[in-house]
């Protein structure tokens, strides 16, 4: 390991982590319906679930689901399941009325830490990491630094749109078009 494998790794972590996905786009949804403290858990739960998922796949368990196709199907269809139902709750989440805090709550730590199971994005993302870098505890840290700053910029783009989005009826158009991005990363999930 070298400076150019750490500078390389560090790149890579930081585009995968940065571009919109389930993740992000969830983070930005929770942001701009309870702030960025509430979002807190959700954030650390993928920054510190994805890097645990990272190390379980390169100690086997990725092996143990490239050799059934039925369990892949299953874990497919599960993720799918579970994002459509996030994408409802966001799509149909309520604005608060003004002064009151918003219904309904985030993500908790380990509900985030969980979806990273189930996340298409982030099994792409396992796999080709442990293929270009190879397993290690410091790719997993690296990418557990990367995550959260990742999320925090998404966090702040939440944070700025929520105070643009004053009226119920523009937090309501912004949860839809959050949720629908949210609908649209399942197509490459159900195309497989």
């Amino acid at each position: 390991m070298d400076f150019a494998w750490l500078a390389s790794a560090t790149g890579f972590a930081l585009a995968m982590s940065a571009t919109p996905g389930p993740n992000n786009a969830m983070v930005t949804a929770s942001a701009v319906n309870f702030g960025l403290r509430r979002s807190l858990p959700h954030m650390l739960g993928v920054s510190l679930g994805f890097p645990v998922m990272l190390v379980l796949v390169a100690l086997g368990a990725g092996e143990v689901l490239a050799a059934s196709s039925s369990l892949q199907a299953g874990l497919r269809w599960l993720g799918a399941a579970w994002m459509v139902w996030l994408a409802w709750k966001i799509a149909t989440a309520a604005p608060p009325e003004t002064g009151t805090a918003p219904q309904g709550r985030p993500m908790t730590f380990l509900q985030a830490a969980l979806f990273q199971w189930v996340n298409p994005k982030a099994w792409v993302i396992a796999g080709a990491a442990i293929l270009a870098y190879g397993a290690s505890l410091l790719l997993a840290a690296i990418f557990a630094l990367a995550a959260f700053a990742s999320l925090a910029f998404w966090a702040v783009v939440g944070l700025g749109a929520a105070r643009l989005l004053r009226s119920p009826a523009a937090l309501r158009w912004f949860n839809r078009a959050m949720a629908a991005l949210l609908l649209l990363s399942l197509v490459p999930v159900l195309r497989g």
